[in-house]
């Protein structure tokens, strides 16, 4: 089995909170941050997915919150797509401290969206394959 894709982020002072602890919205921006570098991973630009007319969309996103994240702690937020049938797709994504411990668990659905449409294309998965140079990293 392959390692996931991973991201490295060092938590900054001015994200955290009044605890000393990492602010919850921050955690969903770093989920953010890993999606879009695994896109860009595999040879897709924003550029790409606006020249196709789509663009990706969280349709929910569930975070487990296991332990806190202090200013000055690096990390490591991995990211992996699990793609179905139909309009949508799972991404399974952890952020770990530099030890191992696991500090949060991300499950995100997401589809594409048809920018002219406003609706989710029938088989994103096709569009990924399509624009893609490196369809394997998203699990292609």
């Amino acid at each position: 089995m392959t390692k996931p894709f991973s991201v490295p982020v060092t938590v900054r002072g001015y994200e955290t909170d009044v605890q000393g602890h990492l602010n919850q919205s921050v955690y969903l921006q770093y989920a953010e941050h890993a999606r879009w570098c695994l896109i860009a991973e595999a040879g897709i630009g924003q550029a790409d997915l606006i020249a196709k007319g789509v663009g990706p969309v969280v349709l929910e996103t569930t975070i487990r919150f296991l332990r806190e994240l202090r200013a000055g702690e690096e990390t490591e937020v991995t990211c992996g797509f699990i793609w179905g049938e139909g309009k949508t797709h799972r991404v399974e994504q952890t952020i770990r401290k530099a030890d191992g411990t696991v500090a949060a668990e991300f499950t995100v659905v997401g589809g594409l969206l048809d920018l002219k449409e406003r609706r989710l294309v029938a088989d994103p998965r096709e569009y990924f394959r399509a624009l893609a140079t490196d369809p394997l990293i998203l699990g292609l």
